[in-house]
């Protein structure tokens, strides 16, 4: 019963091995010359300004969640496009659904996505001050 997931149980026994003894090896043979400028942060060549835990805007996490909301918006495109374009699964086959109702279904799905559009931007979640 167990036969099949040996050869699995052993390929990730011997990864996670290797794993921990490549990290543990740089970590016991790393050269530590440790100076007060290796110790600062790296800011793409220019020395730090300021605090780093800095806060951030609300609005910046907003527009963030809005852009994967959005985004993924585009994931429920795709096999819906592939369906409805006849793609692999041959619309209208055995108990598939209609052309029709998949359009219907999507031009529900856009028309609720552009209401919540049109009310990110009325309420000026877009604009960044």
């Amino acid at each position: 019963m167990n036969q099949p997931y040996l050869s699995f149980l052993l390929l990730f026994g011997f990864v996670t091995f290797n794993a921990f003894l490549l990290i543990g090896l740089s970590h016991l043979l790393a050269p530590r010359r440790p100076t007060a400028l290796k110790d600062m942060p790296y800011e793409s060549g220019m020395p730090p300004l300021g605090d780093a835990h800095e806060r951030f805007s609300v609005k910046f996490y907003l527009v963030a969640m809005l852009f994967i909301v959005f985004d993924i918006e585009t994931v429920f495109l795709i096999p819906w496009g592939a369906i409805f374009f006849g793609g692999a699964t041959g619309v209208g086959g055995a108990g598939g659904p209609s052309t029709g109702f998949l359009l219907l279904e999507m031009l529900v799905f856009m028309f609720i996505l552009a209401v919540g559009y049109v009310y990110i931007w009325k309420r000026g979640a877009l604009e960044w001050d």
